[in-house]
């Protein structure tokens, strides 16, 4: 006769089960959003320069909150239009406007994260093209 599982080991698989779910949303976003793999490729390259450039704990700080806030806004977007596809399949104003305004936040974080970038890459690689 099996026994039950106990408590923490219910919760263990439960936390696996919505690990497993977030991973699958991760790689649906970046097979289906063209924008989520530009952004997986300038995740790359940023922490690829980091590393080459060596920058301090402070600005890696920075590198992450900034790809972490890309990769929020995009996924959220991606959650929003597929909700809004869902309920509103038919053309309709303030469908569009939720589309936009989705989009649009995508759109400032990742010019915030190119100005963050622009800030602790920018000085360090003009220095290694003036040598």
């Amino acid at each position: 006769m099996s026994e039950r599982p106990t408590a923490p080991t219910a919760s263990r698989g439960r936390l696996a089960r919505s690990f497993g779910y977030a991973f699958r949303g991760i790689g649906m976003m970046i097979r289906t959003q063209a924008n989520a793999r530009i952004h997986a490729g300038a995740t790359l390259l940023a922490v690829g320069a980091g590393f080459w450039l060596g920058i301090s704990r402070g600005e890696w700080c920075a590198v992450i909150a900034a790809i972490g806030l890309v990769w929020t806004a995009e996924g959220l977007n991606t959650a929003l239009e597929a909700v809004v596809d869902l309920v509103s399949p038919d053309q309709h104003p303030l469908a569009g406007q939720a589309k936009d305004v989705a989009a649009g936040a995508v759109l400032c974080a990742a010019a915030a994260a190119f100005v963050t970038g622009l800030l602790i890459f920018g000085p360090r690689l003009l220095a290694l093209v003036a040598k």
